[in-house]
């Protein structure tokens, strides 16, 4: 271990790690899953430490393995901004795709649903056995998990749903073929800022000037996606659940507003309510920066979130709820359904430059505290 960061209150903020010359793997023995039992394959996915990967919905924490879910869901097509490609991620590696498969199978007596769209191509997620595929269609957020889960098997209070990666399946996969916990991603290296994108091969936690090289100071480096992922700067690494590198305009550069700014036509901006000329050229492409053009304001009712936000929920309802610290109305409005991914699209278009995504995250944990 070469450092441990912290930050407020000491809090473990990353613990760096410098990597051997070469990767030695400890062998945790290969096996079939399904000739296995639900405690076996638990035990070796514990012990081998790639259980981390499956994560349980309500709360979006690491999966309790004293628990079973009543389903386990993996979604096969990824709508974010630039997301990396699965189909091309999982091209000839249906064998790890369907053992990992058949280890989830055995976690829980419900079904593992596999999510596709209607532009699926790959065989292997097409040809998939012992499970059930689902198919969903539609633009953002159609690929992320809880909007499947919402429509396709809903949480109530009390019940569990697990969820993993396509990436995470075929580590489970990798481990019960091999015995070895190989913790390697492909990665797509995104963003207007990217000089070369493209897709890596590389290992968890990498770090990403391994990954981009130098980058300009006024460059924002996101691991993850644009709307939901972690900025960890030039000096960060490679989130464990992310499979995607974004680099974004910073936007730090001062706008006059009549020129670069509210009172200019508008001609070379976007805006997600019309409010330029640009919505009536559908086909533009804009390299957004992460500026927030405007300050936090009075959190009003503009119809905004209820466009983008694919749930039979009431997102404005349920956020005032939270900060009203409503334990109540959290449940009833439908708290235990959704995760902070769910409401990327609404912070984005959100008037009132309101953080939805961290507002839902301490909703999440006060009502974990306060319920369990």
């Amino acid at each position: 271990m070469e450092d441990v960061v912290r930050g407020d209150k000491r809090k473990v903020l990353e613990v760096r790690v410098v990597a051997d010359a070469s990767i030695a793997y400890e062998d945790f023995g290969a096996g079939d899953p399904s000739t296995m039992n639900r405690e076996t394959v638990v035990q070796k996915l514990l012990k081998s430490g790639v259980w981390p990967v499956i994560r349980q919905r309500p709360f979006d924490l690491v999966a309790d393995p004293a628990n079973e879910p009543k389903s386990i869901f993996v979604s096969c097509f990824d709508t974010n901004p630039l997301a990396p490609d699965l189909d091309y991620i999982v091209h000839n590696h249906g064998n790890e795709f369907q053992t990992g498969l058949n280890a989830l199978s055995k976690l829980t007596k419900g079904k593992v649903n596999i999510v596709v769209n209607s532009k699926t191509a790959a065989r292997e997620f097409l040809d998939a056995k012992n499970v059930v595929r689902q198919t969903v269609d539609g633009p953002h957020p159609a690929g992320n998990v809880g909007v499947q889960i919402h429509h396709l098997d809903p949480i109530s209070k009390g019940e569990q749903v697990w969820v993993a990666g396509v990436q995470d399946v075929l580590i489970i996969g990798r481990l019960f073929l091999t015995g070895k916990y190989d913790a390697t991603r492909v990665v797509a290296i995104t963003g207007s800022e990217a000089k070369n994108p493209k897709y890596l091969r590389t290992l968890i936690g990498t770090p990403v000037k391994d990954l981009i090289g130098p980058v300009d100071p006024h460059t924002r480096v996101v691991s993850g996606n644009a709307l939901t992922g972690d900025r960890i700067g030039q000096d960060g690494s490679l989130g464990f659940y992310h499979t995607q590198i974004t680099l974004l305009p910073e936007g730090d550069e001062p706008k006059f507003f009549i020129t670069d700014g509210w009172a200019s036509a508008g001609f070379d901006k976007f805006s997600a309510n019309r409010s330029f000329p640009t919505w009536l050229m559908p086909s533009k492409k804009y390299a957004l920066d992460t500026n927030q053009n405007g300050e936090p304001r009075s959190f009003v009712m503009t119809g905004q979130y209820e466009k983008v936000f694919p749930f039979d929920i009431y997102p404005v309802q349920l956020i005032k709820s939270i900060l009203a610290n409503d334990i109540d109305q959290m449940e009833k409005l439908g708290l235990y359904e959704v995760v902070p991914e769910d409401f990327a699209l609404c912070e984005f278009v959100c008037t009132s430059k309101i953080n939805s995504q961290s507002i839902v995250r301490e909703g999440l944990d006060t009502l974990k505290k306060e319920t369990t």
